[in-house]
């Protein structure tokens, strides 16, 4: 998982990645942030704002973890992962096969955790 320890040795960015942050959540704050009123600790100011986190995409199989950078300009997709096949399954049988984009949770947020060894 070379992937991975590129993330892991790149301490800003671990860092700087909101393991609450979801696909839905982002989209609220950075593309809409001028028409949202501000709740918890997610206030979106300006364009230098950005948030870094994980999303699953079922679109192709197998599902994909990606790491994305939003701002309000849009979204760049920073790494490509893939799940091994007991996440995989554990994932599909947590959350059923719709195709989509999905936050990372349960299963998936632990193996990803434990991996970057973040806290």
């Amino acid at each position: 998982m070379d992937v991975l320890n590129k993330i892991k040795q790149d301490r800003n960015l671990l860092d700087a990645i909101d393991w609450e942050m979801t696909p839905e959540e982002a989209v609220r704050l950075y593309l809409e942030w001028g028409n949202n009123w501000a709740r918890g600790n997610y206030v979106i100011r300006s364009k230098k704002d950005e948030t870094f986190y994980f999303a699953i995409s079922t679109w192709k199989e197998p599902p994909v973890i990606y790491l994305i950078r939003r701002n309000s300009d849009g979204a760049e997709e920073l790494a490509h992962i893939e799940m091994p096949k007991s996440i995989h399954l554990q994932f599909i049988k947590e959350n059923g096969s719709l195709k989509g984009v999905y936050s990372i949770e349960g299963v998936v947020k632990e193996w990803l955790r434990k991996e970057l060894a973040a806290a």
